[in-house]
């Protein structure tokens, strides 16, 4: 039986399978090769790496994982999770094969859903984003367009007006009403009188259609996304949600169900009003689980 089983294997996953190798408590690491930032080119705002590809950040916290004995890694998904801390949980993988351990730390994160425009998914991560703290210095003097409702845009506007040069909103699937239009405007971008039709890669940046215009753009961000649980555990362990849609954690990552552990973008504390998509918080929550882990496997005796 392992001391935890960690699933998911992006940042807080792994951080958090390093922090319980260092401490020398078994851990089995899970990968199932999903990841939020997989088609993301280069990650931002973190500092030492900095415009790093996600993807060598990954592999390089792998080697890195090899050097601790206590720790394995496994190229597989979990499928479901059984159990509770008095017993140890048991957890099935994809190919029904029972791994168990202790403590159970969730690391599966988001999805997101993005709206219904063609072309928006395959420029997912490349010049379509959600986060000007991760994307928008690179947008820095030129024009960008928000894509979808008008309180998001709002916020973004107050974040993007001061690193490009002109934003321009444009609706999903109806036109503003003038309300919302004139809110906008009064934040100093441009609005579409027109909902956007469909998005595709152009001359480095982005060709927004809509009936009005066709409009050429560095990047695209959109308003309009909806993020998900990735995975169902948190449903099927019956874990306390909070009105984001994450799983209520505290200080040290601990779920309502005693044993399992939840990091990164899956999760937050209440006092939070939503999920912080950051590649250093989620590294910083799941070295914090894992110290809620030890903390728990040693009053355990364990």
């Amino acid at each position: 039986m392992y001391d935890a089983i960690v699933i998911g294997a992006g940042p807080a996953g792994l951080q958090a399978a390093l922090t319980l190798g260092r401490m020398h408590r078994s851990a089995l690491l899970l990968d199932s090769g999903e990841y939020r930032n997989g088609t993301v080119l280069h990650m931002h705002n973190m500092i030492g790496e900095d415009g790093t590809p996600p993807a060598e950040l990954r592999a390089r916290a792998r080697r890195e994982l090899a050097a601790y004995d206590t720790v394995e890694v496994r190229d597989d998904a979990a499928q479901r999770i059984d159990g509770a801390e008095a017993e140890g949980f048991r957890v099935t993988l994809a190919d029904d094969t029972v791994v168990e351990g202790r403590r159970v730390v969730l690391a599966t994160g988001i999805a997101d859903d993005l709206p219904d425009v063609p072309g928006l998914q395959a420029l997912w991560g490349l010049t379509a984003f959600s986060c000007p703290f991760c994307d928008g210095h690179e947008h820095a003097g030129k024009p960008i367009a928000i894509v979808g409702a008008a309180p998001r845009a709002l916020h973004l506007i107050g974040l993007l007006g001061r690193i490009v040069d002109g934003i321009t909103v444009v609706p999903v699937g109806a036109a503003f009403a003038d309300e919302d239009r004139a809110l906008l405007e009064g934040s100093g971008a441009t609005v579409s009188s027109a909902p956007v039709d469909a998005v595709e890669a152009h001359d480095g940046g982005v060709l927004v259609h809509t009936a009005a215009e066709d409009l050429a753009v560095a990047g695209v961000f959109v308003a309009a996304a909806s993020m998900r649980q990735r995975a169902p555990f948190a449903a099927d362990l019956g874990l306390r949600m909070l009105e984001s849609g994450s799983i209520e954690i505290d200080e040290f990552g601990r779920t309502s169900v005693p044993g399992v552990y939840a990091a990164g973008d899956l999760a937050h504390r209440a006092t939070l009003p939503g999920p912080m998509a950051s590649v250093l918080l989620a590294a910083g929550a799941g070295q914090l689980a894992a110290v809620g882990v030890i903390q728990s496997l040693l009053a355990a005796g364990a």
